[in-house]
């Protein structure tokens, strides 16, 4: 099917900084990412946790992701990555839905002399044929992450 619609996150973990300018950079100017028949959409994922550059507030939002969150009742006491993380999937979802995004691209950034990365999962038919680095995350990895909402998620995720 082709893709009409991507987001790009920056900020999922609130200390990396490269992709929240990158986000604010194309949400002031979007023109660089638009192309035309898809919508492109830079988004800001974890905007508390980025004023106060730490990774989260109280839990890793890329982490939260799964099922058990995403359907969890709104309380007062809710995590708020758990919270941001069901407002992302309303959002860019629902999961595993016809109307979720078709690719979600999350930028992150370390401190490691890793040169470019991109995260991917084996099974997905959009995997790139070249890029200087490919990083094929372990099959026993078990956590949902931000990319886990698209249709085709760019990075291992868990149903």
């Amino acid at each position: 099917p082709p893709v009409r619609r991507v987001a790009i996150f920056g900020g999922t973990h609130g200390n990396e900084l490269s992709g929240v300018f990158l986000v604010k950079h194309w949400q002031e100017n979007g023109a660089e990412i638009q192309r035309t028949g898809i919508e492109v959409k830079p988004f800001l994922t974890n905007p508390r946790a980025v004023k106060k550059c730490t990774r989260y507030i109280d839990c890793d939002l890329n982490r939260v992701f799964g099922s058990d969150n995403l359907g969890r009742p709104v309380v007062e006491d809710i995590p708020y990555e758990v919270r941001r993380a069901q407002e992302i999937n309303h959002i860019f979802g629902p999961k595993g839905s016809d109307d979720a995004y078709d690719l979600i691209f999350d930028l992150h950034n370390t401190t490691s002399n890793m040169g470019d990365i991109f995260k991917q999962s084996p099974q997905n038919a959009l995997a790139p044929e070249r890029c200087p680095v490919l990083l094929i995350e372990h099959p026993s990895l078990k956590y949902a992450t931000t990319r886990s909402v698209a249709k085709h998620p760019v990075g291992k995720y868990e149903k």
